[in-house]
């Protein structure tokens, strides 16, 4: 067995391989190699505490300022109390118990260390509650003797110059990851070089194995840049290579063209408009026309802002290949986005959705709806209508993939909101295309849509086998949205002002949304009721320990619960929208009473929807102008900017407005307030990246991928990303299998599952 595919078990022990397994995901030796540094920290340098995002867990490297043991519970409980500061702010730390002996000794003021732990939230001020630590440097105490000098020594020695600070988890801190590290550094010299020789000498980058050795211990901040520029390559290449093999292999399928009539339905459906395309429509539209005119599958990505059109532009490509003879199908990710499809398709089309029906046009076709909640007679009826032929139109969610659907003649297959979706399913709705007449099957075109804006490298990082068409200018009509937070801890009357807001909106004739986090039916869970301890030693110790307990359970719980649909609702209706029509719409609820309540929301019966993020895509109710986002910091910014998206559809303007109790200071409220200042969504989505971990984003994008991004940047390193999908393009195209290159061929089996390398999943 290669070295770097031994068992982590086999070199650190089978607990602490246990906890790598568990809570890293860090398997064999060459797997905790490839867990790089976060970041380094100098001796001498204190990091910034002012830049802690809460809920997250985090080593920093601060100095002891004050440490003081508190008494409670009548003086039979203590708690410590632990001021660090790194010049930038100060950071509360807290023991409890008798976890406050050990640190009280330890943290003396002026004592430099390394903490790990989660960062909560504890009136209103951010904390460390019984964090890990590991000190950086002790005076040595001669009083201690030679094992004293020694240990303050080796506690020196260890910091050296630059202090790897590795992405760790509260089981497993970075100290103990950098000396499971110098256990496992000795086998990096056997570590396998992806890239081909003429690539690496050609950019000047050095080997892997040093590459390796540089990263997790560097002697200068030269070692560390040269080790980051060759492991950033190695990453981008590697990913582009599994991308451009799937578009070289996806480029060799058969599939049948597609070119629309002069005089058919598309013809017809131009005709009803009562609007002009955009520029940006039209240029799109021919894009996807060309692809579809070919004997190879389109495989394009169709990402615009919200509101651009980008269904008008969908359902055009897929009424063109219904003129030339074929089916569509839409794939959806829930009912309630699936029959909002269905209802506003059909609507735009009038009687071109009649096809067969009588008072149906000329060229019409059938429009159906196919979900897994369908009573048996409507379900029969739609495959019955789709294995004929006689519906041009297929509009569904994840039940469209089911093996008893069958196609006459699918031409075209519509993915909406991709990330939603896995890469199985969108070939396996693919894989019912027509056989041709050698009894090949012929791959359906593919049109992906995402009103998600993804910054360019995004796109070509985590959708690299597919073509992307760009709609960024919105159609004439849509109406500007103004958005504000509202933080109703620091200023409760802003909050009573938001509702006053929307009762205005109402009484103006419009609509509005209500935005939870939570639907709120959650099983409740109570604590049986105790009795009261016997009066000895025994239970005293156990009330001491209960009341500690419950001081740092107090102290490190996380935020409240989110704020909840139905409870919300229930408070408005009572309260500060009293009179008002308030429905409430969530993913619970049962298929049909969600369509009731949307079509009551659509017709304008009722006032308030109050509603989870079920609404986030596609629903269109220009006549809903206000929208109040609770909680809006439990949101992420390219969802807050698809929330807001549903107003400021129709003449009126819109208003959207994010409710949080984060203080002003938090990551959070700056998140929001970026959110508030542009409704440029790829500026957001920039933003959105930015404060995210990267390698989390894409990892989850990726199917079968064992490793996620761990150097890479995909906004701060666009060049080396463009430049790789190039390299890649060109390897792929010379070499389709890398026989010529097996470091290659290794990297890539590591990155992804070599049964699953065709599953690579986007979004």
């Amino acid at each position: 067995m290669p070295v770097l595919e031994e068992p982590l078990k086999k070199v650190l022990g089978p607990a602490t391989a246990k906890v790598m397994a568990e809570a890293l995901d860090l398997h064999t030796v060459g797997d905790l190699l490839h867990h790089y540094p976060r970041r380094y920290a100098e001796r001498g340098e204190l990091t910034r505490l002012a830049d802690l995002p809460l809920d997250e867990h985090v080593t920093v490297v601060a100095q002891v300022e004050t440490a003081r043991v508190l008494k409670f519970n009548g003086g039979s409980g203590q708690r410590l109390e632990v001021v660090i500061t790194d010049g930038s702010g100060r950071l509360q730390l807290v023991f409890f118990g008798r976890g406050v002996h050990k640190p009280h000794k330890d943290l003396l003021p002026g004592t430099r260390a390394m903490f790990a732990g989660k960062v909560s939230l504890f009136n209103h001020k951010l904390q460390l509650a019984h964090p890990a630590y590991e000190l950086l440097r002790r005076t040595p105490d001669p009083a201690a003797g030679p094992d004293g000098a020694q240990e303050g020594s080796a506690v020196d020695s260890w910091a050296g110059a630059l202090i790897p600070i590795y992405p760790a988890t509260a089981k497993m801190e970075s100290w103990k990851i950098a000396k499971a590290v110098d256990a496992v550094l000795p086998s990096a010299p056997e570590a396998v070089d992806p890239l081909p020789p003429a690539l690496r000498e050609g950019r000047g980058l050095v080997p892997l194995p040093e590459a390796l050795l540089k990263v997790h211990r560097p002697h200068t901040k030269a070692d560390i840049a040269d080790a980051r520029a060759r492991l950033k390559w190695d990453e981008a290449f590697v990913l582009q290579v599994a991308l451009a093999r799937r578009r070289s292999s996806d480029a060799q399928l058969p599939a049948t063209a597609r070119r629309p009539g002069p005089d058919g339905i598309l013809a017809a459906f131009d005709a009803r408009l009562p609007f002009t395309l955009t520029d940006g429509q039209r240029k799109v539209t021919a894009e996807i026309f060309d692809d579809l005119a070919t004997e190879h599958p389109m495989h394009r990505l169709l990402q615009g802002e919200v509101g651009s059109g980008k269904t008008l532009v969908a359902l055009r490509a897929m009424l063109a290949v219904v003129d030339a003879g074929g089916q569509t199908a839409m794939l959806a990710p829930t009912e309630v986005l699936a029959q909002q499809h269905h209802r506003s398709i059909t609507e735009m089309m009038g009687e071109l959705a009649e096809g067969g029906m009588l008072g149906g046009a000329e060229h019409g076709t059938k429009v159906v709806l196919l979900t897994g909640s369908m009573g048996v007679a409507a379900r029969r009826q739609a495959l019955l209508d789709l294995v004929s032929g006689d519906a041009g139109i297929v509009i569904g969610t994840h039940a469209l993939i089911e093996d008893k659907v069958q196609f006459h003649d699918l031409g075209l297959v519509v993915v909406d909101e991709q990330h939603r979706f896995g890469v199985e399913q969108r070939d396996a709705l693919r894989g019912k295309g027509p056989r041709g007449e050698g009894g090949e099957r012929r791959t359906p075109h593919l049109l992906v849509m995402t009103a998600t804006p993804i910054p360019r490298t995004v796109a070509m990082t985590v959708f690299g086998d597919l073509e992307t068409s760009v709609l960024d200018q919105l159609p004439a009509g849509r109406s500007p949205i103004a958005s504000h937070v509202v933080p109703a801890a620091d200023k409760p009357h802003f909050l009573t002002r938001a509702w006053q807001r929307v009762r205005e909106e109402v009484a103006k004739g419009h609509q509005a949304y209500v935005v939870c986090p939570r639907i709120g039916d959650d099983p409740e869970t109570t604590e049986p009721g105790t009795a009261a301890p016997p009066p000895d030693a025994k239970a005293a110790a156990k009330a001491e320990a209960k009341a500690a307990a419950k001081e740092e359970a107090a102290a490190t719980a996380d935020k409240r619960p989110p704020l909840a649909v139905l409870d919300v609702a229930e408070e408005l209706a009572r309260g500060p929208l009293q009179g008002l029509a308030v429905e409430v719409l969530h993913g619970r609820m049962a298929p049909e009473d969600k369509d009731a309540v949307m079509r009551r929301f659509a017709a304008g019966e009722t006032d308030v929807l109050v509603a989870t993020t079920v609404i986030e895509v596609g629903v269109n109710v220009p006549n809903a102008t206000a929208m109040v986002i609770m909680d809006a910091d439990r949101f992420g910014v390219s969802q807050l900017h698809q929330l807001r998206g549903r107003v400021g559809r129709g003449s009126a303007p819109g208003l959207c407005l994010l409710v949080t109790e984060m203080p002003e200071a938090s990551t959070a409220r700056a998140r929001l307030e970026a959110v508030a200042d542009t409704l440029d969504g790829f500026a957001l989505s920039r933003i959105d990246l930015e404060q995210r971990r990267e390698g989390d984003v894409l990892g989850q994008a990726q199917s079968g991928v064992r490793s996620s991004l761990r150097v890479l940047t995909v906004l701060g390193d666009e060049d080396v990303i463009a430049e790789a999908r190039e390299e890649a393009t060109a390897v792929v195209a010379a070499d389709p299998e890398l026989r010529e290159l097996p470091g290659l061929r290794v990297a890539l089996d590591a990155l992804v599952d070599a049964e699953r390398e065709a599953y690579l999943e986007k979004g």
